[in-house]
């Protein structure tokens, strides 16, 4: 965790002064600090500029070399020295197979804004502008520097007037993709790549050992990161394997960008370390430049929600030391004069972002980590891995095999990037990722450009890098092409740029950069990159094979995440987990169910990849990939108006529209590949009512289902739910070690537990059921020998629990089974002052304290139907919970919503779920908890059987830090202003930020806006209660303070006097 630093004193908390927007829209008043004064100025040909002089990366022959040592006719007469590796002649258009002239543009200038219009009138201008292309097409090659390039204006004028309709398949319902290999004649705008002329020519660079600790296959960022801090961690004997020359896969041609700033507290901190690790450790250990240019980042905002994302961002930043401000339109003139400011909003500038470059970091890396004792091999492509079963038919990882012999190994770490699925395919593993093409444009030079930030433009869907003098034009469109047969021969190569595709973000930049529409385009980059169904990457060990990890799957981010996200894969290799919380990149967020099913896998990635510049609402659910598992109930809630979440592959009611049904859809593709988008789509236009910072428009109807709940009882269908059976001799001996709490009690009971780490942090948070074995056996009871206990976990991370469960048996080699139920079981839950009345009316048994106390449960008879019923609450009030076999879930919930209708029954979803929970303090893992907080951090020590002599996972660890002192608290706040929050908010305490917003929420029934996280002494000292009352306290939203109440306990029934049935 990094410090707290102040934030500088900019005047209205964080912004610049005079002129400055404040979070309110209105103009500060405050005097004007002086803004970070630029990067020195960088020579075309210093390092800093290009990435040129790297000690590690000696000069080689280019790939426009002919064997003989000439060259090929089309060198030195089309692009600068260093950018004409192969390109076609500067004035021709290999897609549209025309010269770009001016004379041709002025023809077409009457036809500016109609892309590939039809009809014989454009069918005519296409075959003129064809013959012309052809007759021009020698003079254009024998053109001077003067036409060495692709005019943009010309591009995006004549492209609209003459684009011919190719055939295409993107035309056909079935989505894009390509089978082409490279092509040739394309460019990066590096001066040195690792690219060699005998580069697979069969010999690797030295021969494989015939052992070793950790094998890495794949020698691009990741690989490299991952070997150069296992190698820094202590493991020497590492090695990785490269099938061609360091970077030749996708790292080669990457734009390189480093944001400091992420919706997310965790890449905040990733960010951070790989911005060391290029700027400072490498530097100091090896003495040689790694390409790290810090010229600083630009977020442009085109509307106030856009500019309230930053603002967000903005303050998570000065948690974190990350200096940014938001600036005006005036200002980000000054800042950037060549920029169009007409439309702008306002926009984020974080002055230390910056841009690396691939051959010299991963160079650098591979030297840094070699001095370590690792060791690198490149041209050595892995043709198998032997997988074997040990005693206990547990697969783990025995061996890789390489076209030059075999390394023995108890560990593989797949850094394969587009080809980790070939990779994992050899491991029997499944590896959930895409490759798709992705392109960026290298401009000529541009007068004034030098020294201004990188861009990012999300509104328009387009980033702009400064590439020394020039600038690299890329970003992210709705119709990306899959590469849908992955060569295994492809190196250092190229595609050719699909302009059809790419032309949005050419107009995107134009807009923003007026002078880029007189500006040539010096070389395309179309490469293949591999992307995820969430946009995040892949990591941790695979649940299928045992010493197996991923280091993959990174999105065009493995640059500016490798060097945090391989310290945490050393960790993780090492030590059995990372020492951040990584949840939200583990492979084992995705249910085994999703990461083989290639529908899921597609449609997801391609909405993620075409969303990814979207604001990141705080209510927002994915189109694609849905109703792939649907619980019992869900019909039968469809008609009653339910509004679906997507939770694990799971729909989960969300909220009520009292509108009706709103089915979510087959995905459409957001209308590309010829797909007709969906109309009238209820789903869809519910989902975009919610697409703000705001209070969402259905704020009363949630705060309606909350109230029913607290005032007479609500229904919530929570089959989604985790379901496992941990049973056999050595049951209660694995549950021991397993659950912090004592569960070894009688039949009948239920215990909330937490399962922790060897750190002492949180993996889960669940409850424990000890049962008896059925006889016969059912989904209710299953057989069993010795023990049994019934696990219930949240359905979001039922895979992570398992995972984690099993890893532990297996450890330690305990005779029992954990057995899945998730999917013939359904579960609801009846919440509320009534509920007792209501279900006494279903249930075959007395619900009185006395006869069926909290934390129990029994098998019962409900609607002729035998379920479990447990009394448990998540709310905070009297309630059952029912488990119901999957076939009589309907006549279940139907009977008790008949005999509830008299009473007031509601149902209810998780929307009000989250601010129920929130609102009597109940904990909900990966926000308020996570592998990183301690029980004794998060106020869950009473869940800790300290006081008992029974050993458990990450006991030592919990007695170390009560013995220590706590130096990190979750903390509950309140605040009297009815302002919305979500999480990321920062802390502020007497005037210093001490931490900040993990989860927030409304809660209705104390009327106040409800948030929780973990916070700091700044001056390095324990956090105790006495110091958490003694503060005064802000909470930082989007730039504005807003005073808070700190809480010890819970604000809303603190004497847990509901869930007992005293009211």
């Amino acid at each position: 965790m990094l410090g707290f630093p102040q934030a500088p004193s900019l005047g209205c908390r964080g912004l610049p002064g005079p002129g400055a927007l404040d979070a309110a829209g209105t103009r500060c008043s405050a005097p004007a600090p002086q803004l970070p004064a630029p990067p020195r100025p960088l020579h075309p040909e210093t390092p800093e500029s290009s990435g040129a002089a790297f000690a590690a990366c000696p000069a080689r022959t280019g790939p426009d070399s002919r064997a003989d040592g000439s060259h090929w006719p089309w060198q030195g007469c089309l692009f600068p020295a260093g950018h004409g590796a192969g390109q076609k002649s500067a004035g021709f258009c290999p897609v549209l197979n025309f010269s770009l002239t001016s004379s041709f543009v002025e023809k077409q200038q009457s036809h500016k804004k109609g892309r590939g219009r039809r009809g014989s009138c454009a069918r005519k201008r296409r075959r003129r502008a064809s013959e012309e292309g052809r007759s021009r097409g020698a003079e254009a090659g024998r053109a001077g520097p003067e036409r060495a390039s692709l005019d943009m204006r010309c591009l995006s004028g004549a492209w609209r007037a003459a684009a011919p309709r190719l055939p295409a398949p993107w035309r056909s319902p079935r989505c894009r993709g390509s089978a082409a290999g490279p092509a040739a004649r394309k460019s990066v705008p590096y001066e040195k790549t690792l690219r060699e002329a005998g580069s697979g020519s069969g010999e690797p660079s030295r021969p494989p050992p015939r052992s070793a600790e950790v094998v890495v296959v794949g020698g691009g960022s990741l690989g490299c990161q991952t070997t150069y801090h296992l190698a820094k961690q202590g493991v020497t004997s590492v090695v990785l394997l490269e099938r061609d020359r360091l970077t030749s896969g996708t790292t080669w041609h990457t734009a390189g960008l480093l944001w400091q700033l992420r919706p997310s507290d965790v890449e905040v901190e990733l960010l951070a370390h790989t911005r060391d690790v290029v700027s400072r450790e490498l530097p100091a250990e090896t003495g040689l430049h790694t390409g790290w240019v810090q010229n600083g980042g630009l977020f442009i905002a085109s509307n106030k929600q856009r500019l309230d994302e930053y603002k967000r961002l903005m303050s998570l930043g000065k948690v974190y030391g990350v200096e940014s401000y938001v600036l005006t339109p005036s200002q980000t003139k000054d800042l950037y004069p060549l920029m169009n400011i007409e439309d702008l909003y306002g926009t984020l500038y974080v002055p230390k972002d910056g841009t690396m470059d691939p051959a010299g970091t991963c160079s650098t890396l591979a030297r840094a980590a070699a001095a370590r004792g690792a060791t690198i091999i490149e041209n050595c492509p892995v043709t198998g891995i032997q997988v074997r079963a040990d005693d206990f038919g547990v697969r783990r990882v025995h061996a890789v095999e390489t076209a030059h012999g075999t390394i023995q190994t108890p560990c593989v770490v797949n850094c394969a990037g587009v080809w980790a699925p070939a990779l994992g395919r050899l491991a029997g593993v499944h590896v959930p990722l895409v490759g798709m093409h992705h392109a960026y444009v290298v401009t000529e030079r541009i007068e004034g450009i030098q020294n201004m930030p990188n861009v990012r433009d999300h509104d328009a869907s387009v980033y702009l890098r400064l590439q020394g003098d020039a600038l690299s034009v890329g970003g992210y469109e709705s119709n990306p092409i899959f590469w849908e047969e992955v060569s295994e021969k492809f190196a250092f190569g190229l595609f050719d740029l699909d302009w059809d595709v790419f032309m949005k973000h050419i107009e995107g930049a134009i807009n923003r950069v007026p002078v880029l529409e007189k500006t040539g385009i010096k070389s395309t980059v179309c490469g293949p990159e591999s992307f995820t169904a969430d946009h995040k990457p892949l990591m941790g060990e695979a649940p299928e094979v045992r010493g197996f990890f991923l280091g993959c799957g990174f999105n065009s981010a493995g640059m500016m995440l490798g060097g945090g996200c391989g310290r945490e894969l050393a960790h993780w290799i090492i030590h059995g987990r990372p020492e951040k919380d990584m949840y939200g990149y583990d492979i084992r967020r995705f249910h085994h169910s999703l990461t083989n099913n290639n529908r899921w896998i597609r449609e997801r990635s391609h909405e993620s990849y075409a969303k990814n510049y979207s604001i990141v609402f705080p209510h927002d659910e994915p189109l694609a990939g849905r109703n792939v598992r649907k619980d019992p109930l869900h019909e039968e809630l469809l008609r009653q108006g339910c509004v679906f979440q997507e939770r694990h592959g799971w729909e989960r009611p969300g909220w009520f529209s009292p509108g009706g049904a709103a089915p979510v859809l087959d995905y459409d593709y957001y209308g590309a590949y010829g797909r007709e988008r969906h109309k009238d789509y209820t789903y869809n236009r519910l989902l975009g009512d919610e697409y703000t910072f705001d209070f969402p428009p259905h704020h009363d109807i949630i705060k309606t289902e909350c109230l029913t709940c607290r005032t007479a009882l609500a229904l919530f269908d929570m089959s989604y739910f985790g379901k496992f059976y941990l049973v056999g001799p050595e049951a209660t001996k694995a549950a021991n070690w397993l659950f912090t709490a004592d569960v070894s009690k009688a039949p009948g009971s239920t215990v909330y537990t937490c399962m922790l780490n060897q750190r002492g942090g949180v993996e889960s948070d669940l409850t424990v059921s000890r049962i008896s074995p059925g006889a016969p056996a059912s989904p209710l009871a299953p057989a069993f020998e010795g023990d049994g206990y019934y696990l219930a976990i949240g359905g979001a991370v039922a895979q992570h629990n398992w995972s984690h469960i099993t890893a532990v048996l297996q450890d330690m080699k305990l005779q029992c089974k954990l057995l899945d139920c998730s999917e013939e079981l359904g579960m609801m839950s009846i919440q509320g002052p009534l509920s007792r009345v209501v279900l006494q009316e279903v249930l075959d048994t007395d619900l009185s304290n006395e006869a069926f106390p909290f934390s129990t449960h029994k098998l019962v008879t409900a609607a002729g139907c035998t379920v479990r019923a447990m009394r448990l609450s998540f709310v905070g009030e009297l309630g059952w919970e029912l488990h119901v076999p999957r076939a009589d879930c309907v006549k279940v919930y139907q009977a008790v919503m008949q005999a509830g209708a008299r009473h007031g029954i509601a149902n209810a979803g998780y929307r009000a779920i989250d601010s129920l929970s929130i609102e009597k303090g109940y904990r909900h893992w990966h926000a308020d908890l996570r592998p990183d907080d301690t029980p004794l951090e998060a106020g869950l020590a009473f869940t800790c059987k300290l006081k008992s002599s029974i050993p458990f996972l990450g006991r030592e660890a919990v007695e170390a830090q009560k013995a220590n002192g706590i130096f990190r608290r979750l903390v509950c706040f309140t605040t009297e202003e009815k302002v919305p929050m979500f999480g990321l908010e920062a802390v502020w305490r007497n005037g210093e930020v001490v931490g900040h917003i993990r989860r927030a929420d409304f809660g209705f029934a104390i009327d106040r806006t409800i948030a929780y996280g973990y916070i700091r002494d700044p001056a390095g000292g324990p956090v105790s209660l006495d110091f958490v009352r003694s503060g005064s306290y802000e909470l930082e939203r989007m730039g504005v303070p807003y005073p808070a109440q700190a809480h010890t306990r819970s604000p809303f029934d603190p004497d847990n006097q509901r869930v007992k049935g005293i009211y």
